[in-house]
């Protein structure tokens, strides 16, 4: 599947440091070591509807961890998934009367639009679910060969043959202290997990499973629903879990470098991926789980049932400019959770233009000494407030001298905005 267009990255003097990370699996940071290569997954899309703030903001953190790793003279491997095949696509099919392949459609090319108005660097490898069907039908036949997975018989409403993985089966299947069990990479205790499951995409009641956690791995063809050839599996289509891992088992190494995506995606969605490599494998999914926060309206959650959803389409069809909408997300740590408020999206937009005023009057050699903080900022687990900051002290002092900028550094700091922050002055 095509991706959207990147922006040429400005190439600095220097390099970033080795970046440290908060690991939510370790529940601690963590040196990435400077390798020279690294690699990264993160969660794409459902595309039933247009981007909202959460997903903007959990794309520009990684965003931010693409950059890092690319001053710091990293070759950096991303991937990026959308899952476009998935109940609420068709849910939201039926609902609005679009055929679900055109409703797909329509929200990925936006999406792509809405990336690229944010200066978000594009994934090396855009994969949908449908194209790897093939492949994810061969990975579950494997895990139903090996006892990690099983049928479950049908039952009123559902048809015998759906396929589920034995999380409990897995455990044990795992033999070393690398290996994975239920809550390696959640950490969550087992009443947790099954508060989180219904709530995020599971079926804890669903007759005939062995385990209430065991996540669906191949539903069987249904009449009215879209199916693919499942070989001995039978038409049908996959499940949400198992779809990320057999692409990043694709197109990354074993292990990779980092899981990345929302902290709505640590259970069940990273969890099990992570099991289910485990299982195909033997060998960890990735080194590290990092984690975006979630992003409210005014003091509460963000949803779809509820409306109040901040749109970048939106924002930019109004004529606000990406440039302040991507600073506005800055503004906050990514692992933290945030409220967007028109008064936070004001401050972004006068912040902007500072920076743009401070830019004129660059005093003739400080540019370097901004970039160092500007990289230690990111560094430390990608603490763009404290870059932000830090170019905050700099318009201030700049735009104190009453003198034109020095080219040199006006050009430095420029690239270094763009480059690291992917903010166009």
């Amino acid at each position: 599947m095509k991706s959207w267009t990147s922006r040429p990255v400005p190439q600095l003097p220097g390099s970033m440091p080795a970046v440290r990370i908060f690991d939510t699996a370790q529940n601690a940071v963590v040196t990435l070591e400077p390798t020279g290569e690294q690699s990264m997954y993160v969660c794409g899309i459902t595309p039933y509807d247009a981007t909202h703030m959460g997903h903007a903001a959990s794309y520009v953190a990684f965003d931010l961890l693409n950059r890092a790793w690319r001053d710091g003279r990293q070759h950096v491997a991303y991937v990026q998934n959308v899952t476009d095949i998935d109940d609420p696509l068709l849910e939201r099919a039926t609902a609005t009367g679009v055929d679900w392949r055109e409703l797909a459609a329509s929200q990925i090319k936006l999406f792509h639009t809405d990336m690229e108005a944010l200066n978000v660097l594009s994934p090396d490898h855009y994969v949908g679910a449908v194209e790897s069907i093939p492949e994810i039908v061969a990975a579950i036949e494997q895990l139903l060969h090996r006892g990690l997975a099983y049928r479950v018989a049908g039952s009123p409403g559902e048809p015998d043959g759906d396929v589920y993985y034995d999380v409990e089966a897995a455990g044990k299947h795992s033999v070393d202290e690398e290996a994975w069990t239920l809550g390696s990479v959640s950490g969550l205790t087992e009443t947790a997990m099954l508060e989180l499951f219904a709530e995020r995409g599971g079926d804890p009641g669903r007759a005939g499973k062995r385990q209430a956690l065991d996540p669906l791995l191949w539903r069987v063809a249904r009449e009215g629903e879209p199916s693919w050839p499942g070989g001995e599996l039978g038409a049908g289509r996959p499940g949400w879990h198992i779809e990320c891992t057999v692409i990043a088992q694709k197109y990354l190494p074993a292990p990779f470098t980092v899981q990345g995506g929302g902290s709505d995606l640590i259970f069940p969605h990273h969890e099990m991926g992570a099991g289910h490599a485990y299982s195909l494998t033997g060998v960890p999914l990735a080194k590290h789980f990092a984690h975006a926060g979630m992003v409210g309206l005014d003091g509460e959650k963000m949803s779809k049932s509820k409306g109040n959803l901040v749109l970048v389409s939106k924002l930019r069809a109004d004529g606000e400019e990406p440039a302040a909408i991507r600073l506005a997300i800055l503004a906050h740590h990514y692992r933290s959770d945030w409220s967007w408020t028109a008064a936070g999206f004001a401050d972004a937009k006068a912040r902007l233009e500072n920076w743009r005023n401070g830019l004129t009057f660059a005093p003739a050699g400080s540019a370097a000494g901004l970039v160092a903080q500007l990289r230690a900022s990111l560094a430390h687990d990608l603490d763009a407030p404290a870059a932000l900051a830090a170019m905050d002290r700099w318009a201030d002092e700049a735009r104190q001298g009453s003198q034109a900028g020095a080219a040199l550094d006006q050009a430095l700091v420029s690239d270094a905005v763009s480059a690291l922050l992917g903010v166009e002055l």
